[in-house]
């Protein structure tokens, strides 16, 4: 999986499971009873952030050999000259980046009293309610989740 992985571009390959790793950063495959058979494999792929992840399989070394056939059937891809859409394909593969915090979306500082979190809210939510000009239900759900993040945290 490795190898093909690096056949395809992948620089900084770093595989992810509940099993314990080999020295050489590979999964130790010795203990075959385990709660969580999938694996994800992070790597980095023309200068981007990429992750694959499999957990269809019941054994660990099943989820990697479908990672490792995955990204040989993408180098194909390339080979037979499709290059471009290898790499419109590779778009679904990109990391997400990590949310933004729930104190920078209010726009407050993260030890915020539970009132000043909702007055922060109430603010930012005139704006971005669905019924004002501009306003988008994701901008309202986006407030929301933070303010209530903010006060479980806080309250």
């Amino acid at each position: 999986m490795f190898a093909e992985l690096e056949r395809l571009g992948a620089k900084d390959i770093v595989l992810s499971s509940d099993q314990p790793l080999n020295r050489d950063g590979s999964v130790s495959l010795a203990r075959r009873s385990m709660l969580d058979p999938g694996v994800a494999v992070y790597f980095k792929r023309k200068g981007r952030d990429g992750v694959f992840a499999c957990d269809k399989y019941d054994q660990l070394h099943d989820n990697i050999r479908a990672i490792g056939k995955t990204a040989e059937a993408m180098r194909g891809i390339e080979r037979w000259g499709a290059s471009e859409m290898l790499d419109r394909a590779f778009t679904g593969f990109e990391a997400l980046p990590a949310p933004d915090a729930w104190w920078t979306i209010l726009g407050v500082d993260q030890s915020a009293a539970p009132a000043a979190i909702d007055t922060a809210y109430r603010k930012l939510a005139r704006d971005a309610h669905p019924d004002q000009n501009g306003g988008i239900d994701g901008g309202m759900a986006r407030l929301t989740a933070a303010r209530d993040e903010g006060k479980r945290q806080h309250g």
